[in-house]
């Protein structure tokens, strides 16, 4: 791949790490994608293995982001149902006050349903403030698992 495709293929990749911060890009699929194009386009076996540990840390990294924040809301005594109805509220607030909405909307609707479910302003407010904690923490994961692949392709790249 000559070095004009292999830029193209490092701006989709940090697209996708900067798509992880920004809800309208699909984040983690476009570093895969971009990593999917480049293995198929070197079609050496060690272009599919790195394109292969790619997608163990990317596949390992979105697991983590769901499966971490939800023990620590568990734990936190959150039920699913609060984090479901602060993941609608962020639809329509997206739709409502469009890009700024999702992040809005997201909060309303958590903290709606821990006073709804607590019944007490300050416990909802506190509740609210560990959801958001723990929905940081697996944005941080997705992060840094997309930072990652994108160093393992960098290396190989170099390597190469």
């Amino acid at each position: 791949m000559g070095s004009g495709g292999l830029l193209l293929v490092a701006l989709v990749m940090a697209l996708g790490v900067v798509g992880v911060l920004v809800p309208l890009l699909p984040g983690l699929l476009l570093v895969a994608g971009a990593a999917l194009v480049w293995a198929a386009v070197v079609g050496t076996s060690y272009a599919w293995v790195v394109f292969t540990a790619m997608l163990v840390v990317l596949g390992i990294g979105t697991a983590a982001k769901y499966v971490l924040p939800a023990r620590q809301l568990a734990a936190a005594g959150a039920p699913r149902s609060t984090l479901v109805v602060g993941a609608v509220a962020a639809i329509v607030g997206f739709f409502v006050i469009p890009v700024v909405g999702l992040l809005i909307g997201g909060v309303v609707g958590v903290y709606a349903a821990e006073r709804g479910r607590l019944r007490d302003g300050p416990a909802a407010w506190r509740s609210t403030w560990i959801t958001l904690r723990a929905i940081g923490f697996g944005v941080l994961i997705e992060l840094l698992a997309g930072v990652v692949a994108v160093g393992i392709w960098a290396a190989a790249v170099l390597v190469g």
